[in-house]
């Protein structure tokens, strides 16, 4: 594993830390265990995460949320968005159930946007359901400042729609001063 990244001034019981294919076993339980995703979700998030393994910081970026004493209790998949400048996705943020509500989820998704500021990058997309059992996931993103830039109905299956939330990052200068380039995400490794 690498080095910790910045952390928030508070003082979070977490570190945040790069993945490597080592963590691969406890991503996979964190999905299963929050009890919202479908297996073939799983199996999709988890090809994402192999790709980022395959290939680091290159199509995909992953951080995770580590206790003190080193277990994985949530991660974090994002990259850059095809065809666009400067606009990144968020793939799959996922905190154990054990700690929800701790603020690792917060935490993660803050070092996101830290490090793509920093980059450049100007816009972060994140899609969810419209089902129920999503709701904690669309309170979260929206208390995040994400608000929801469209829906499409059907999407997913028939009355289960998908919803697409956006985030602009970074001040207004620093778009404007750095233009974002692939492959120039700080990986903030020290």
């Amino acid at each position: 594993m690498s080095e910790p990244a910045a952390r928030d001034a508070t003082s979070s019981p977490f570190r945040l830390l790069s993945l490597d294919g080592g963590n691969r076993a406890a991503v996979q339980a964190i999905l299963r265990d929050t009890a919202v995703f479908h297996p073939y979700e799983i199996d999709t998030a988890l090809e994402v995460f192999d790709a980022f393994v395959a290939n680091p910081d290159q199509d995909y970026f992953a951080l995770g949320a580590f206790t003190q004493d080193g277990g994985l209790v949530g991660y974090v998949c994002y990259g850059p968005t095809p065809c666009t400048a400067g606009t990144f996705d968020l793939y799959w943020i996922a905190v154990s159930p054990t700690v929800q509500r701790t603020g690792a989820g917060t935490l993660l998704l803050l070092e996101v946007e830290r490090r793509l500021a920093r980059s450049g990058a100007r816009l972060v997309v994140i899609e969810t359901s419209s089902l129920p059992r999503y709701e904690a996931t669309r309170t979260f993103y929206a208390r995040r400042g994400y608000r929801v830039a469209a829906r499409v109905t059907d999407f997913y299956a028939d009355g289960d729609d998908r919803l697409i939330y956006v985030k602009r990052i970074g001040t207004s200068d620093t778009r404007r001063k750095r233009k974002w380039k692939p492959g120039k995400i700080s990986s903030d490794k020290a």
